[in-house]
């Protein structure tokens, strides 16, 4: 994996504490930076992690919060800079799939109300909240934004309809963000494939296997491979800014 000096620089990464998240506040950590590593205020995951990170020796603080809640998402968002100091990087991750079984494009009674309420709520309305807020002090550091979209906004099935709805939102928004942002701040994203993480779907054997046959790599993204793109566009990539970068072992080719 690339490394980067990352001292002195300051980050946020919501869903921090599981999944792709805790990969990125990971080797941000072992580059020396400051994380700030968000998780849901109930969550028990979040503070063992943060304590574990630090005696890792990774300079890590809590920053509970719900990001699918309107003001409590950017509360969070200026608790953790306050905390930090300064932002240097945001990492949009926080999502949810709400179930733990895909559901068929054809399943429209499935998508009821609450479901799309609570996907856009958090996949969609949550990465603009934390982006909005974290703006001001990303312009003063001429920081960057990553979001965490999905290879389900770009012509995949995913998860669900839903899902697959949000996620695309994400990838335009991450446009449009760039634009709005321009030039302080870079904004991009990832879309991962199907990675193997603690935070997914439940996949059956079967399912699991074939798509490692259709990937043309031939095995399931990592969070790691994850991270390594998300580090790459928070802080290389000098010239990158409004692209979504596929992440999925050639599975969508």
């Amino acid at each position: 994996m690339t490394t980067y000096d990352l001292v002195g620089k300051c980050a946020l990464v919501t869903g921090g504490a599981s999944g792709i998240g805790l990969a990125v506040t990971t080797q941000i950590g072992r580059n020396g930076g400051t994380v700030a590593v968000n998780y849901l205020p109930d969550d028990p995951r979040g503070p063992e992690t943060v304590e574990k990170l630090k005696a890792d020796g990774i300079k890590a603080v809590g920053a509970p919060g719900n990001v699918a809640v309107a003001g409590d998402a950017e509360r969070m968002v200026n608790d953790a800079i306050q905390k930090l100091g300064r932002l240097d990087f945001l990492h949009a991750n926080a999502g949810t799939p709400v179930g733990r079984r895909l559901i068929a494009p054809h399943e429209l009674d499935l998508m009821t109300e609450e479901f799309w309420h609570a996907i856009l709520q958090t996949n969609l309305l949550g990465v603009f909240r934390c982006a909005h807020a974290a703006a001001p002090a990303l312009r003063a550091a001429h920081g960057a934004i990553v979001n965490t979209a999905s290879i389900a906004g770009l012509n995949r099935a995913g998860s669900s309809l839903a899902y697959g709805a949000s996620k695309a939102g994400v990838v335009n928004m991450t446009q449009n963000l760039a634009r709005a942002l321009a030039p302080d701040v870079r904004v991009n994203a990832v879309a991962p494939g199907a990675v193997d993480s603690s935070w997914q779907i439940e996949w059956s054997n079967e399912e699991r296997s074939a798509s490692i046959e259709r990937a043309l790599l031939k095995r399931r993204c990592t969070t790691d491979d994850i991270a390594e793109v998300v580090l790459f566009l928070g802080f290389g990539a000098a010239m990158v800014t409004g692209q979504t970068i596929t992440v999925d072992g050639g599975l969508t080719l």
